[in-house]
């Protein structure tokens, strides 16, 4: 009988031990190689819980950075278990009802083959307005710094649907002008979604990502969304970003032919997140997303958040804004909003391709015209067999 206190002690150990085999780990790590080399280092950043909504919302996704992003696995503040699914396009409430989403045959569908590259670019005069009225022969393509085979499609897009994601930083460095910027957000979001056509999400990133409202063509789901957002915690610029174009974007409708943007509200400084900011834009180009990028820092002096937020853009396509100070943030907005329905795009089948998986660099100029400037992604990565 001196021995059963050793046995039971024993057998409570070997219990504690199957359950902590049994158990999950609290976030997966992105499926890159910067956050490979953080886990040999055993270095994975923090990651708090973020702050509650008010109790009358409901409740929300919280996907933590990339699987990277399949980070999609939210947690709630009670002890690390699996949230609610995040808001559909038919969130519960009077005010929530939404049209029927869009008959398959309303939209424009497309096939891409392998070896067939889609762009999407913008041209403007030395005085910055909107040059619309070109055609194929005004340009030259260089893929891979070789013109293609053939372009197969040239046209004037000002009028193809739009997959917009707007992502805004609530982290702690810009809550003295959160609320403002929620609002003009919202404004923006109730201009450009056409009902039927576009589709939007919300997603509100700071040590984490927080996706308050998913795809809709809802005004007032929208709405709720960006209102949902509470300042606080580290910035995870880059993961957000990440998750946004992989988990979201990239896999929204892709039989339709549409513009895929993400309209990013931050004042671009990073200090949490597991992939860096070369391996977003590469997931960015992979998506064939632009990223049109509103600087929050109005102090006048050019940061390294801003300089961030030039690369960003300038990579996908987009454009970076520096309003002066915060109630310039909506001209920001309507900028965009001219810009995403003022664009052209080819498709061509590029010489000497190889779904190798490298990258391969796109220019495109116009000829005749050495005024204008042309904007486009700088590249892509071929398909890999």
């Amino acid at each position: 009988m001196k021995f059963l206190p050793t046995l039971i002690g024993l057998g409570l150990l070997a219990a504690a031990l199957a359950l902590g085999q049994n158990s999950t780990p609290s976030q997966d790590l992105p499926q890159a190689p910067s956050a490979s080399r953080a886990m040999e280092r055993g270095a994975a950043p923090a990651n708090p819980p973020a702050s509650q909504p008010p109790a009358d919302q409901p409740a929300t996704s919280q996907p933590s950075a990339p699987d990277p992003p399949s980070a999609a696995a939210a947690r709630s503040s009670s002890g690390g278990q699996p949230a609610a699914d995040p808001p559909r396009d038919n969130p519960p409430g009077p005010s929530a009802a939404l049209p029927d989403p869009p008959a398959a045959e309303d939209l424009p569908t497309f096939r891409k083959t392998v070896d067939e590259v889609n762009v999407v670019f913008t041209v403007t005069d030395k005085h910055g307005r909107f040059v619309k009225n070109l055609g194929k022969d005004d340009f030259r393509v260089l893929d891979d710094n070789k013109p293609p085979l053939s372009v197969i499609n040239f046209s004037s897009e000002t009028n193809l649907p739009l997959r917009v994601g707007l992502l805004i930083d609530a982290s702690n460095s810009i809550r003295d002008r959160f609320r403002f910027e929620q609002e003009a957000a919202v404004e923006f979001l109730s201009q450009i979604i056409r009902p039927r056509y576009d589709r939007a999400f919300v997603l509100g990133f700071d040590t984490t990502a927080e996706v308050t409202q998913d795809f809709t063509d809802n005004g007032e789901a929208l709405s709720r969304g960006v209102r949902m957002l509470r300042p606080g915690g580290g910035t995870a610029l880059y993961d957000a970003i990440y998750f946004a174009c992989r988990d979201k974007l990239m896999k929204n409708d892709q039989n339709v032919a549409a513009r895929r943007a993400i309209i990013l509200l931050t004042d671009g400084e990073d200090n949490q997140s597991r992939v860096t900011r070369e391996e977003t834009i590469a997931m960015a180009e992979r998506a064939e997303v632009i990223i049109y990028a509103i600087s929050t820092n109005v102090s006048g002096v050019k940061t390294r958040g801003d300089k961030v937020l030039e690369r960003l853009a300038d990579a996908t396509g987009g454009r970076a804004f520096f309003p002066f100070k915060i109630q310039d943030v909506s001209n920001a907005f309507s900028e965009i909003q001219d810009e995403l329905r003022s664009q052209y795009a080819v498709a061509y089948k590029p010489a000497d391709f190889l779904a190798n998986g490298k990258f391969r660099s796109i220019e495109i100029v116009a000829q005749n015209h050495k005024s204008l400037q042309v904007r486009s992604r700088k590249g892509y990565f071929a398909p890999r067999q």
